[in-house]
């Protein structure tokens, strides 16, 4: 039985590996998802690998995480090292989607990222009873909308196919998340219900985060309380309904850990992208000390552990993680 919630206690767990991660060519998938806000061409990073510095510090924090992971119990996996990533393969959360016996390859939005999911299939091959997927897309230029670029009102996919990331996705048991946005489009939504069946419910989350990925937006903390971005959810009334009645908890203002210049891809939002050991620990960016006792007064504790480069390649805790296995519920 794989994951089906976000808390309970973890006891598998990819995570990524920033060796090899580069900015790929400006292509439509590029330019309309990832840069849509810069209005000038002249604005983009220039294709080609990280530096050298952030790749380090990334692959020197992640091994801190990984340090902690296991002095904590859990199993740690790491991606395909044969894998030549035409990105990266630093955030295993936004490939691939895991619930119960179900393994989904997300369709996802950038063509230099439709082969990443192969990084993290041998994690998987050994089960045959999995149900597992790869849903193939065309990503032709009509799948994108030009008119987003500058205007986050308008979002970057059309209806053309379904194509969505995995990060797109939050999981409580039988109730999955979706956010609507510039990484995941209405028919994505409908592809990953028709792929879950009556297994689980997904509820979309719209108008709330243009961007990208959801999980800076929220965080499931366990049953009954959320962890909430104020600077993009204002209400509970912008929440599916089987939400109205849980407990919420407002993130503070985070602290702005930075970026390496000319490469940015979080916001300091990326404060809220933790990783729940269980309902009683979560892994924290080490600076955000607000949020720290925030939580500690609902009895979480927290581990603060460094990701220096966290806003620099666009994924905290939450996003360097793939749990496969927790404590079932």
């Amino acid at each position: 039985m794989l994951a089906t919630n976000e808390y309970s206690q973890l006891k598998t767990v990819i995570v990524g590996d920033a060796t090899g991660a580069l900015v790929p060519k400006t292509d439509t998938s590029m330019r309309c998802v990832h840069y849509a806000a810069m209005v000038n061409d002249s604005e983009l990073p220039s294709p080609g690998p990280y530096p050298q510095q952030v790749i380090d510090e990334a692959n020197e924090d992640l091994q801190t995480l990984i340090s902690f992971l296991q002095g904590e119990g859990v199993r740690v996996r790491r991606p395909d090292s044969n894998f030549s990533p035409s990105y990266y393969k630093y955030c295993p959360r936004d490939n691939v989607f895991v619930h119960g016996n179900s393994v989904l390859y997300a369709p996802m939005c950038l063509d230099s990222r439709k082969n990443e999911y192969r990084a993290y299939t041998k994690h998987f091959d050994w089960a045959d009873k999995l149900n597992k997927k790869a849903i193939k897309i065309e990503r032709t230029e009509q799948l994108y909308n030009r008119n987003c670029i500058g205007n986050k009102n308008i979002l970057a996919l059309n209806e053309l196919e379904p194509c969505f990331d995995a990060a797109n996705v939050l999981r409580n048991n039988n109730d999955i998340f979706y956010l609507v946005s510039n990484s995941g489009n209405h028919k994505g939504a409908d592809a990953l219900q028709e792929f879950l069946g009556d297994t689980a419910v997904v509820h979309k989350i719209e108008d709330v985060y243009s961007y990208m990925h959801l999980d800076s937006t929220m965080a499931f903390l366990k049953e009954g309380l959320l962890l909430l971005n104020p600077s993009r959810i204002k209400n509970k009334e912008q929440l599916p309904t089987v939400l109205h009645n849980w407990d919420i908890i407002w993130a503070p203002e985070p602290v702005d850990i930075g970026h390496y210049k000319g490469y940015c891809n979080s916001s300091p939002w990326v404060s809220v992208n933790l990783l729940s050991i269980s309902e009683q620990l979560v892994v924290l960016e080490q600076n955000q000390n607000n949020l720290r006792k925030v939580l500690e007064e609902y009895k979480i504790d927290c581990a603060m552990l460094p990701m220096r480069q966290a806003r620099t390649l666009g994924g905290c805790f939450h996003c360097v993680t793939l749990d496969l296995e927790r404590k079932n519920v």
